[in-house]
């Protein structure tokens, strides 16, 4: 027996139907989509590394600045119009 108690029988027949339904194009262009999502994701964690380096480097350049802080009072319409 195969995977889950399929044997290889069995998934040659559902691959056949696969076949039938979706057409050998999209068969083909979905394999390649799901293989493309599989090579950018182990880009994409190779890369982490370097850009969190390189993110790190740059909030270290960032220069403070001080803050104009705004004193006010808040009143509302209906008090403003009784007086």
């Amino acid at each position: 027996m195969g995977f889950g108690g399929i044997g290889p029988g069995s998934l040659v027949i559902i691959l056949l139907i696969v076949i039938l339904l979706f057409g050998t194009k999209k068969f083909r262009n979905i394999g390649s989509d799901i293989g493309g999502a599989f090579r950018n994701f182990k880009k994409a964690v190779k890369d982490d590394d370097p850009k969190k380096e390189d993110a790190d480097a740059t909030t270290d350049s960032i220069e403070q600045k001080e803050a104009n802080v705004i004193d006010a009072e808040v009143t509302k319409v209906e008090e403003k119009e009784k007086q």
